[in-house]
This record gives C-alpha cells, structure tokens and sequence, in this order.
C-alpha cells in the first residue's frame, strides 16, 4: 500500500490551519504546495500577499498548524529554492521537495541539506528522466509530477508518466518513488502498480464531503 499525502495549495495561513484540521486525525504528514509566482504564474501564502504570519513561525512567535503531532512536506515551487529551502527547513518542515528544473547546481544542495531534512526532487512531465539519474542514490526520494501545467490542483492525470515511473523503479528498486497531481480514486491503483509508493493528492481529498473517509478509501485500494 502507498503512503496517502493529502496536498494542500493554501491562499491563507488561516485556509492552511482550515484543511489541515480536517486531515490531521487521519495521517502523519501533509505536503504544503507554495509558489512564489515566478518559477510557476499562480501564488500561494506566504507569498501571495503581505502575511505575517510566515515571518512570525520563523521567530517562533507561532507555528504550522499542529505542528507538534504533524510533520511538514513542503513542495517548493519557487524561483529560488537555495534561498527559501533555509527558512522553511527553520519554519519547521521535515522534508522539501525541490523542483529539478528550479536548480542551477543539484548536487550542491542535496549535498548541503542531506541529513537535515528529507530531500525530494521533483521532475515535470516535459523534463528528461534522465536529468533525475545522477542525483536518485543522494536524495530521499523522486516526485514525478503528474500534470503538465504544476500550480494549480484539479487538472487530469497525465498517463505519459506511467512509464518514466515503471523506468525509475526497475533502476532504483527501493526508492521512494511519489506522484503529485491529478491522482484520484479511480487511477490511484494505476498509479501504484507502475511503481509509486506515494500518492499525493489535493482536490481528491479536500474536494470530497469527507476528507478523511477519502484518504481511507485511498488506503483500501
């Protein structure tokens, strides 16, 4: 069975402390969708508006949303990643996700924050699988993105990567292997079955009547 992480795009700290009340009950740890505007067009908090929030978790003066029983995955959809990874690994995440095609130099961020925090990398629809092979034995795991225009939830699966994903797990048989976008109840089994071993999903499950009953529906497949 695939680990089950709900996704959540937040356009507030106060929507963010929202949905994960409604999911906290019912798993370990939820991944945080942010985008600055310039590595992908939409803006999510805290960069989507003056919010001090953000700068209140880094004095510590607050924290994430049940942050002492919830552990933090934050999906960095930035334009800088070296610069942000700093202050979300300080606002308290446990693993970040970097976007390979947002890197200048790979190998020298892995190498920085490897032993600190989880460390992804993620890999668009359009990029070469290939770009992931030199750096899939330093990094936690891979996360292919499962929809071609990242930043917005709610889009269809694209299928294309069902065989990047079989490729990867037939070279790194005990890697972890996630997919973010897209992923619902209906292709979750799919998904798997071409070698994923984390679903990540946002609209499947903050969309339905019951987020936590969908997340057990996930399970049960």
């Amino acid at each position: 069975m695939a680990d089950i992480i709900p996704a959540i795009m937040p356009e507030t700290y106060d929507d963010l402390t929202e949905k994960v009340a409604r999911v906290s009950s019912a798993v370990p740890i939820v991944q945080v969708d942010v985008m600055d505007g310039k590595f992908v067009q939409s803006r999510s908090w805290p960069y989507k508006k003056a919010d001090q929030s953000f700068e209140k978790i880094l004095k510590e003066d607050m924290g994430l949303p049940a942050w002492d029983t919830l552990d933090y995955e934050i999906d960095m959809m930035v334009a800088d990643p070296e610069k942000e990874m700093e202050r979300w690994i300080q606002a308290g995440a446990a693993r970040v996700i970097i976007h390979i095609e947002s890197l200048k130099d790979p190998k020298e961020l892995i190498e920085k924050y490897r032993g600190t925090v989880g460390v992804g990398l993620a890999i668009g629809t359009a990029t070469s699988l290939d770009t992931i092979f030199p750096f899939a034995s330093e990094i936690d795991f891979v996360q292919f993105m499962g929809i071609k225009n990242i930043g917005y939830q709610g889009q269809e699966f694209d299928p294309t990567i069902l065989p990047r994903i079989t490729r990867l797990r037939d070279a790194y048989p005990e890697l972890i292997i996630s997919v973010d976008g897209g992923v619902t109840l209906d292709n979750a089994l799919t998904i798997m079955r071409a070698g994923a071993t984390r679903l990540v999903s946002g609209s499947e499950i903050f969309d339905s009547v019951n987020a936590i009953d969908t997340i057990e529906q996930f399970r049960r497949l």
